[in-house]
């Protein structure tokens, strides 16, 4: 598979799935949430199923065989096939080796930011921080959880990894509010005065309320 159809972590945790047994796809979301991979990976049913539906027409899966159980549908049991196993390990090893450019909507939010008043951009960023300091909490709660099962860390570093990124964004936030509140970042006359009228507004549109 060339790299520009490896745009979708879902099918990249389909191919890890088969990489441990054969399965049905009933059974692959099961152990995905199982294992909690639905916190990093966006994951349904629908989409589950066009997944597993274009790895098998790009021949990375096959299907083995048909079973079914009482009056339940009948289910399909995929396996991996040998250019299945390739494109998994080397997936995977792009993914890890090669930082992506990412969007992610707060950096969005970020970069208008004068859409709003000072004294409101303070009062989200506050809001934005408790939400934050909850989700570490609740992180640590689970955390302390699987430890407790015995489950290696290994097969969860990725919730290590996303808590590690909270605890940077709600540092950078407390400090944007710190500065934003001290008149302290570059440019907050000129903020403030957009909102005030004392000066021209910047060539982006600020939101509907941002003006009196």
């Amino acid at each position: 598979m060339s790299s520009r159809n490896r745009n979708n972590p879902l099918a990249l945790a389909v191919l890890m799935c088969l990489h441990r047994g054969d399965m049905h796809p009933y059974e692959i979301a099961t152990t995905l949430r199982r294992q909690h991979k639905d916190e990093a990976i966006k994951l349904n049913y629908g989409s589950l199923y066009s997944v597993v539906c274009a790895l098998e027409r790009r021949g990375l899966i096959a299907a083995r065989e048909t079973e079914r159980e009482g009056r339940l549908p009948e289910r399909t049991i995929y396996r991996l096939t040998p250019a299945g196993r390739v494109e998994a390990h080397d997936w995977l090893a792009e993914l890890l080796a090669v930082p992506a450019k990412d969007y992610p909507s707060f950096a969005a939010a970020l970069s208008f930011l004068p859409g709003v008043r000072p004294q409101e951009a303070i009062a989200l960023l506050e809001e934005r921080a408790g939400r934050l300091e909850a989700i570490i909490a609740a992180h640590d709660v689970v955390r302390k959880m699987l430890e407790q099962r015995g489950l290696p860390e290994v097969l969860w570093i990725e919730a290590e990894f996303a808590v590690e990124l909270r605890r940077a964004e709600l540092g950078f936030v407390r400090r944007l509010i710190d500065r934003v509140a001290g008149a302290a970042i570059g440019g907050f006359e000129l903020w403030q005065g957009w909102h005030d009228g004392t000066a021209a507004v910047p060539d982006f549109a600020l939101s509907s309320g941002g003006r009196e």
